[in-house]
C-alpha cells in the first residue's frame, strides 16, 4: 500500500533531509524509525533539503506492508520512535502510482528574517537583519516571478543541467514580528532561494538595486554570489 507522509523537522540538526554515508540525514533518521517497526520500505521524497534547512511540510511517499491499515496508530507509533526534532504530521493512503517528487506541481518555501537581534533559542530558526525596507523588497522580489534560466542564481559544481524554473508568485510580507519572503515554484535549484534572498536583502540594504537583480536574472552580470543563511529557510508545503 503506497502511503503519502506530511513531515516536519528542525533541519539544523541534520545533514540534509537526504541519506547521508554517515547516517545524518533526515532520511536516515526516518527509516530507523521504519524498521523499529520492522517495515522496510523505500522512502520518496518530494525533493532535498540543505543541511540546516528546515520543513513544515515535507512529503515523501512509501510502500507499507499490508498489515498498516490504521494510519492514525502508525502516526503515533512513528512519532514515538523518531527523535523530536522531526514529526509525522499526516499519512494518507495514495494510488500505487503516486510519486511524491515527480508528481509535484508547485512547491512552497518560506525565508523568514527579523529585525530584533536573534537569541540562543531562536537563532537557528530566523535570520537577524539590522535594517530592513519593507516597500523596496515587496517590489524587487516580484521580478522573480515568470520563467527564468537561474545559472547565476543556485551553487555551482550541483548536478543539474537544466537551469530553467518557473517562478509562480513571489511576494514579501510581515507577520506580526517576523518578515517573511515566500517563494512558489515548479521547483528548485540547490542554494536557488539563499541565493535570491541574498540578494534581495543586499537591495534592501542599498548596496545593490533592482536593476542590478535584472542584470543578474538576465545572466547579462554576476554581480553577487553569497547565499543568505540556511537558518531562516523552510521548505513550507507540496501541491499536487
Amino acid at each position: 500500500m503506497n502511503a503519502k507522509f506530511i513531515i516536519s523537522y528542525d533541519g539544523s540538526l541534520y545533514k540534509g533531509s537526504q541519506t547521508q554515508p554517515d547516517n545524518s540525514s533526515v532520511e536516515d533518521r526516518l527509516q530507523e524509525a521504519f524498521l523499529s517497526l520492522n517495515i522496510k520500505t523505500k522512502i520518496v521524497l518530494s525533493g532535498r533539503t540543505d543541511k540546516d534547512v528546515h520543513a513544515t511540510g515535507q512529503v515523501f511517499n512509501a510502500i507499507l506492508p499490508n498489515y498498516w491499515k490504521d494510519l492514525k496508530k502508525l502516526k503515533t507509533v512513528l512519532n514515538k520512535h523518531l527523535p523530536l526534532s522531526i514529526r509525522v504530521n499526516k499519512i494518507v493512503f495514495v494510488n500505487k502510482q503516486f510519486h511524491s517528487r515527480f508528481h509535484a506541481k508547485k512547491r512552497v518555501y518560506r525565508y523568514l528574517i527579523t529585525s530584533k537581534p536573534t537569541t540562543a533559542f531562536n537563532a537557528k530558526y530566523i535570520t537577524y537583519v539590522e535594517n530592513i525596507n519593507e516597500e523596496l523588497l515587496k517590489e524587487a522580489i516580484k521580478l522573480f516571478i515568470g520563467v527564468h534560466d537561474f545559472e547565476f542564481f543556485h551553487k555551482k559544481g550541483s548536478d543539474k543541467h537544466n537551469l530553467i524554473r518557473e517562478v509562480y508568485d513571489a511576494t514579501f510580507y510581515k507577520y506580526k514580528n517576523i518578515y517573511v519572503f515566500k517563494f512558489t515554484a515548479n521547483s528548485y535549484l540547490r542554494s536557488q532561494i539563499r541565493l535570491m534572498v541574498g540578494f534581495l536583502l543586499k537591495i534592501s540594504e542599498g548596496k545593490l538595486t533592482k536593476e542590478d537583480l535584472l542584470l543578474q536574472l538576465n545572466k547579462q552580470k554576476h554581480i553577487y554570489k553569497t547565499p543568505a543563511s540556511p537558518y531562516g529557510l523552510y521548505l513550507a508545503k507540496v501541491y499536487y
